[in-house]
């Protein structure tokens, strides 16, 4: 059987650039860190999520989806970006965030709120039964005559992972371009789809490097877990005749700090320098934790193998703004 085409949209500004971290690899000494700057997909939906939505939001429509529901935290990428694509296209977007509103809304929830989504704050308690909860809205909506489309968590499925395996065929024309052979790729893991995609798209555009991804949230086991699991449901959804067996999911745990969405300063140290180094904006939910485990684990003499490694910018500038009083401590 032939291999299934998902179908696509173009939402997404691509190719990103790759660029090397000259300046702050040399200042560290450690082998040239590339960057790929996945943080440039856009201006407002900007980062990794616009790659797995061009894939999740084209199969909505072709379900004929009037309103997308998704969720996530308070300051969720995923979600201010799936509201602006929603925004663009017309359709209607439905967010339900963990935690409270604000009265004085910042960095990706006011933009959330600037393009018009509808918004359902819910408790910890509540988020742990997300299905049920996104299955009351969706109700809710068909009963109004709209056609909902549940997107999940990060855009983190079978279809989602769509988003990294053709970045890889990207990344493989980059790699051509700058003559080299990264012994490494980096990125940061919240939800496990650009993991997953990561781990596919390696395997399939034989990239023959190490996918290795930093928990920002969850402990080792759990995403080892769930990214097996969509890669599964990748391969039976669309007809792959791979071994899923052969492909390693490598996560690297210790380095979650306080919890998901709060760093310490350590971390907010790593974001003033890159910035002030090479005037690049990391934010302390993703980008920033991750890379500042990458520059911990290379300090210990991890990684230094291979003379250049790759760091996929996800992208998460918004972030940055809520955490200002920490940043200008500094």
């Amino acid at each position: 059987m032939e291999p299934i085409t998902p179908p696509r949209l173009n939402l997404a500004r691509l190719p990103t650039p790759l660029v090397p971290l000259r300046r702050f690899s040399e200042k560290h000494k450690v082998p040239t860190i590339w960057m790929k700057r996945d943080d440039l997909t856009d201006t407002a939906a900007s980062g990794n999520k616009l790659r797995k939505l061009e894939f999740c939001v084209a199969q909505a429509l072709e379900e004929g989806a009037t309103t997308l529901i998704t969720s996530g935290a308070v300051q969720s990428n995923h979600c201010r970006a799936t509201a602006i694509v929603a925004s663009q296209l017309g359709l209607r977007s439905h967010l339900i965030l963990r935690g409270k509103s604000s009265e004085h809304p910042d960095g990706n929830l006011l933009l959330d709120e600037l393009v018009g989504a509808n918004i359902s704050f819910v408790s910890g308690a509540d988020f742990k039964e997300l299905d049920r909860v996104v299955e009351d809205i969706s109700n809710q909506y068909r009963q109004q005559g709209e056609i909902p489309y549940a997107i999940p968590i990060g855009a983190s499925d079978e279809i989602g992972l769509w988003g990294y395996i053709e970045a890889c065929r990207e990344l493989k024309s980059d790699f051509t371009s700058v003559n080299i052979n990264p012994g490494f790729i980096f990125s940061a893991a919240g939800s496990g789809g650009t993991a997953g995609g990561l781990i596919l798209g390696n395997h399939l555009y034989q990239l023959d490097t190490g996918i290795m991804s930093f928990s920002v949230s969850e402990n080792e086991a759990y995403f080892v877990d769930k990214v097996s699991k969509d890669i599964q449901s990748w391969r039976e959804r669309y007809k792959y005749d791979i071994n899923i067996n052969e492909l390693e999911v490598n996560i690297i745990g210790g380095h979650v700090g306080p919890g998901y969405g709060r760093a310490d300063t350590p971390v907010f140290d790593t974001i003033r320098d890159l910035a002030r180094t090479e005037g690049i904006l990391l934010d302390p939910v993703y980008t920033g934790k991750a890379f500042h485990g990458l520059m911990t684990e290379l300090s210990l003499g991890r990684f230094t193998t291979s003379s250049d490694i790759v760091f996929i910018h996800t992208g998460g500038i918004f972030s940055l703004f809520p955490h200002k009083d920490q940043l200008h401590a500094g």
